[in-house]
């Protein structure tokens, strides 16, 4: 088999553990960003985390933190088939001799690419999730002329349905690429930099091929944590972009809509959900780079 199609199978199974570990926490962020600013006097309609796991699980039961998993999980196999296969790629082509394993500048570089190339099917991905994410928070807070708040989506297809047809056709699924660029491209080249000084860290070198499952779950995880160290704003500012109304749009983009959030909410705002996000982030990312190392590991 080869290496293209080695990172393809591994990458794929690796996402799928990243998804089903994580989306309970990433449910619970977005609903958390998302939400109205209250009005002065009144509390926001979520305390917090576990205020917001609360009011969900008591609304819509324990699946209600897995709504809009079936957008990211059907296409985790094209998502994580542009990541890995173009880092991998991209390794081989900075590795100056076959078994020289890279800097980790390099690696730094490598994940930078993987990151531009996964933007363009993380965006609409995460569009669709979104809606269906903040949908309930959204139209308990809508009036009946806000459009995106007050429409019930019934599932992935229904929300690019109707995002095809009432929101300016295949460019309404790209709604905020420019700040999913901004959390991919320094997040993932920040997060496979990580993954790979710490193994080394933890090996006391280079060759880290003899670290046990659980130095591996260890450096995923830290992996994970840097991700959203750096880029945690951008998401936010992509999310809130994602659930705005196209007739009558809060924002006019993104630098807009970072302005506001910011003059509305001081600094707190462009961090709401991080709590939830970093969990999720930890746990998911431990479970993917695990899954991912073993299948790679199996494939030869």
């Amino acid at each position: 088999m080869a290496d293209a199609a080695k990172d393809l199978a591994s990458g794929t199974v690796g996402g799928a553990a990243q998804i089903i570990v994580g989306h309970p926490f990433d449910t619970i962020k977005v609903k958390l960003q998302s939400q109205p600013a209250p009005t002065p006097g009144q509390p926001p309609r979520y305390a917090g985390a576990f205020d917001a796991v609360r009011q969900t699980v008591a609304a819509e039961g324990p699946k209600g933190l897995y709504k809009g998993m079936g957008a990211p999980l059907a296409t985790v196999a094209a998502l994580n088939a542009v990541l890995f296969t173009v880092r991998g790629q991209m390794e081989g082509l900075l590795r100056s001799d076959l078994g020289v394993p890279l800097t980790i500048s390099q690696q730094f570089v490598c994940g930078s690419g993987a990151g531009f190339a996964v933007s363009f099917l993380a965006c609409p991905t995460e569009l669709v999730k979104c809606r269906l994410q903040a949908q309930g928070a959204l139209a308990c807070a809508s009036t009946t002329s806000s459009v995106v708040a007050a429409v019930k989506y019934g599932g992935p297809m229904d929300v690019a349905r109707h995002v095809l047809r009432s929101e300016g056709g295949a460019r309404g699924l790209f709604k905020g690429l420019f700040p999913t660029f901004a959390r991919e491209i320094p997040g993932n080249a920040t997060m496979f930099a990580t993954y790979e000084a710490f193994k080394r860290f933890l090996a006391g070198g280079s060759d880290t091929s003899s670290l046990g499952q659980g130095s591996l779950i260890m450096a995923g995880g830290v992996a994970g944590a840097s991700f959203w160290g750096i880029v945690y704003p951008a998401d936010v500012v992509k999310s809130v972009l994602q659930v705005d109304d196209y007739k009558n749009p809060k924002y006019r983009g993104s630098m807009d809509a970072f302005r506001k959030i910011l003059k509305a909410e001081g600094v707190k705002g462009l961090y709401k959900g991080f709590g939830p996000a970093m969990g999720r982030s930890v746990f998911a990312n431990a479970a993917c780079f695990l899954a991912y190392e073993k299948t790679r590991s199996s494939l030869g």
